[in-house]
């Protein structure tokens, strides 16, 4: 009996494909928009966390001022290099600690000239920076302390300033100085902030102060926790060292921050989080209206079919056949929709993440779950249609006209 009601249900489909289309293009929409703006969501969440992974793992940013940016860090001490060297010495749980200075400057090689970011530290900079050199070699302890006029330099100005040719050697000119290039870093791409890593000139701390900047200051000290390290603990051992070094009274606040970067992942991927969340509700709307669309279109349905309905009802059809048709056929309609949209929405997030430049994270449950709530869909809102056709009264519905 169910396979003749299915059979019965398909055939009342074909009849009006193009009604049929219209019926379920709710359902095909909110499906397709809940599933695209989930899957974009988790690609973007995860395109942030692996962002904020490039900036260093287990990394401390320790900067001067009470925030990271704006109003109240101009004023406030700079660091100095000795003050990574004690940290390094003093606070347990510490992998290594760089103290980082940088300037925008222009550098010239091959007749050629590119705006870049000159950066002055030690190697423990590429260690921090989950760096590695690509080709050439690191800093040596005499080149650190002497200050030479050595360099290392990102893919991007590398690519610029010496196109295919091996960088490694060639000399470099920032500002009025000329260095040597020995080493090439490995490419990471763009940062969490938009930024390209790969544009920089990585210069020993000492080279950089003397012979760019002409100061002392260092702006930022980059610490790298050990893998199991307590960060709470080490950020307060690292906030009292500083205290001290700084000569702060107990009254005072601090005049440096200290930022987590796995936090700062974990609040931007909470945020992204509660967007998806809230874009998806906002799709699953368009759910409803097509629901309500189909029990629109239903209801037609059993006007236009009352003498039919009536026929079945007088040679012994039972109520509950009547009412399975109807039912199958709002929830066939429903399931139809619900797998179109599951099509669409995966050829639209397949394009966007490409277009965004995103992961495409394929996720079973979410298109599982848009299937059935679709289909729940056709048997709610079909239901009302269906009782409806099933109570007709047989001779009313066969004088019906």
């Amino acid at each position: 009996m169910l396979l003749n009601t299915l059979l019965l249900a398909l055939r009342s489909i074909r009849r009006n494909l193009m009604r049929s289309f219209l019926t379920i293009l709710g359902i095909v929409i909110g499906v397709s928009a809940v599933i695209t703006m989930v899957t974009l969501g988790k690609g973007a969440t995860m395109a942030v966390q692996t962002q904020i992974s490039t900036l260093g793992t287990n990394l401390l940013q320790v900067r001067p001022g009470q925030r990271m940016m704006g109003p109240g860090s101009g004023g406030a001490p700079s660091f100095k290099d000795v003050d990574a060297d004690a940290i390094a010495q003093q606070i347990g749980g510490v992998l290594a600690v760089a103290p980082e200075a940088r300037t925008s400057t222009t550098v010239v090689a091959n007749g050629r000239n590119w705006s870049t970011s000159a950066i002055g530290s030690t190697n423990a900079w590429l260690e921090t920076g989950n760096w590695t050199v690509r080709s050439g070699r690191v800093f040596s302890g005499d080149e650190l302390r002497a200050g030479a006029a050595v360099c290392l330099i990102g893919e991007t100005v590398r690519r610029e300033l010496y196109g295919s040719d091996d960088a490694v050697g060639q000399r470099l000119r920032v500002r009025q100085f000329s260095c040597e290039v020995v080493g090439v870093l490995g490419a990471k791409g763009q940062g969490a902030f938009g930024n390209d890593q790969d544009d920089t000139v990585l210069l020993p701390l000492k080279t950089l102060q003397r012979r760019v900047t002409g100061s002392t200051r260092v702006q930022t000290l980059l610490v790298s926790m050990k893998d199991g390290s307590d960060p709470e603990r080490v950020k307060a051992g690292l906030t009292q060292l500083l205290r001290e070094r700084r000569k702060l009274a107990d009254a005072d606040e601090d005049n440096f921050n200290v930022l987590d970067t796995k936090q700062l992942a974990d609040t931007l991927s909470g945020t992204t989080k509660v967007m998806t969340t809230l874009l998806g509700a906002v799709a699953a709307v368009s759910l409803l209206v097509g629901g309500i669309g189909i029990m629109n279109i239903m209801l037609v349905s059993v006007t236009e079919r009352t003498r039919e309905i009536g026929l079945r009802l007088a040679i012994g059809a039972l109520e509950r056949e009547v009412l399975l048709q109807f039912l199958i056929e709002a929830v066939v309609l429903a399931s139809l929709g619900g797998l179109i949209g599951i099509v669409l929405a995966t050829v639209a997030s397949l394009a966007l993440s490409s277009a965004m430049g995103i992961p495409y994270l394929f996720n079973p449950g979410v298109n599982l779950l848009s299937f059935l709530f679709s289909a729940g869909i056709g048997v709610l809102f079909g239901y009302f249609p269906a009782r409806r056709a099933a109570r007709m009264d047989p001779i009313d519905a066969l004088r019906h006209e």
